[in-house]
């Protein structure tokens, strides 16, 4: 019996469709999955994500893929979803059955449901489309991460060097480290930085040593500038050195990084405007100014 290539986008097509028709009868007449499957992230419903495709597939998820997301039982890949989620600031918004089943949802039944729409609206769409769209879909949680990961570390790296000045001349002023954080977590507008101090604050009131906070603030965050704030407390405290003087040091040098690093992007900005300019501009210019002399020697 010879395949064609018509044959087997039918047989995908029925497939996809039976298996839509078994999810929806799983979820309309089967048992309920229990209530930790279905457990929001925090516990409670999670905060609305800045995506509307993650806003949107939420429900999806839970009523689909989030099931199957559970059988997934690799420890190595569930913790590096767990780090990648923790890094990115996404506690609120997600867990990791909720990331594998958004990876499942658009990396999967995304492209069944597009072979199928292929098959019954004659799409014509190639299947190398089908699958570069699947490819993206599956990665889409991690784009999704990486660039909240980037906006905020961006957003903490600007305003980590005021917020050590601060604790530098209040602690200076006589009130203990912790004290001098909360006071001015208090007083900071909303923030990345302020709510992650705010969450080693709530590690401390539940037990956590100073410490082992400070040292847990590090991980989350994974930055080299809150890694030298929290080294710099952290032998301060053994060493007994005043840790105003360590933090108008860190202060200080965060400043000057910063400053390098400007310098560091003006001059690449500097190289990569050179392109459009060498190929838009500067051939522009040469058709203005050489323009009428070359069509005056044409009418000659």
């Amino acid at each position: 019996m010879e395949f064609t290539f018509e044959s087997i986008l039918l047989v995908l097509g029925v497939s996809s469709a039976a298996f839509s028709v078994y999810l929806l009868t799983r979820v309309v007449l089967g048992d309920k999955v229990d209530s930790s499957t279905l457990a929001w992230a925090s516990g409670d419903q999670p905060a609305l994500s800045e995506s509307p495709i993650v806003n949107m597939s939420r429900p999806l998820i839970h009523n689909f893929t989030i099931a199957h997301a559970k059988k997934i039982k690799s420890e190595s890949y569930r913790a590096k979803i767990s780090e990648t989620i923790k890094k990115s600031g996404l506690k609120n918004e997600m867990n990791v059955d909720e990331f594998i089943g958004m990876q499942i949802l658009w990396g999967v039944l995304f492209p069944l449901l597009l072979v199928f729409m292929n098959f019954a609206l004659s799409l014509e769409l190639s299947p190398m489309v089908i699958i570069l769209l699947g490819g993206v879909g599956f990665c889409f949680p991690n784009m999704y991460a990486s660039d909240k990961r980037k906006k905020r570390n961006h957003s903490i790296r600007t305003d980590l060097p005021f917020f050590i000045d601060l604790l530098a001349l209040t602690t200076e002023a006589g009130m203990d480290f912790m004290g001098a954080i909360q006071r001015i977590t208090e007083k900071a507008p909303e923030s990345v930085l302020a709510e992650e101090f705010e969450e080693m604050l709530a590690e401390i009131r539940v037990g956590s040593s100073r410490q082992d906070a400070l040292r847990s603030l590090a991980d989350r965050i994974d930055l080299s500038e809150i890694m030298s704030v929290v080294a710099v407390v952290v032998d301060a405290d053994k060493t007994g050195v005043p840790i105003h003087t360590v933090l108008k040091d860190q202060a200080e040098q965060m400043r000057l990084e910063r400053f390098v690093r400007a310098e560091k992007a003006g001059a690449k900005a500097s190289q990569t405007i050179m392109l459009p300019m060498v190929a838009f501009i500067v051939p522009a210019v040469f058709i203005v100014v050489l323009g009428p002399v070359v069509l005056k020697f044409m009418g000659q």
